[in-house]
């Protein structure tokens, strides 16, 4: 389970270094992972085995519709298996880096199964509209939630 919002760096070379705590559940065995491109302008970064189910349904789905055919592209077209380096650092396409604008701060959110990789920019605007929302907008079933 990935959770949390950490502030990272990538090199000069558009490597991550993905933090310790995180390496052994995101590349169990040394199995690679997968980044792919978010239409709200991050990348997501999931376990292979936990990519593959996802990748598989999409895949599935009929590519007549306009709409699905543009979410197939984005989601599976930009899907790249990536391994670590010998010092916990993965290689960020930049392909990828520049759909989600990445420069050299980023943040690594956890979302349960995977990771969101957001631009500090990005990151922040997404602060901004959380703060923004009202009782009304909330989604179903955060009404009633008790922290």
């Amino acid at each position: 389970m990935f959770q949390g919002a950490i502030a990272l760096s990538l090199d000069a070379k558009g490597r991550l270094a993905i933090p310790a705590r995180h390496r052994d559940a995101l590349v169990p065995d040394g199995a690679p992972l997968v980044i792919t491109a978010h239409p709200h302008k991050c990348l997501l970064v999931y376990p292979l085995s936990a990519w593959e189910p996802i990748r598989d349904r999409i895949a599935a789905m009929p590519g007549f519709d306009p709409r699905t055919s543009a979410f197939k592209r984005l989601l599976v077209g930009f899907a790249q298996e990536e391994g670590l380096d010998a010092a916990g650092r993965v290689l960020l396409a930049g392909s990828l880096r520049q759909w989600a604008q990445l420069e050299k701060q980023v943040w690594l959110v956890g979302q349960g199964a995977h990771f969101e990789l957001w631009s500090d920019a990005g990151w922040q605007a997404q602060q901004e509209a959380m703060l923004a929302l009202t009782g009304d907008a909330l989604p179903p079933g955060f009404e009633s939630l008790a922290l």
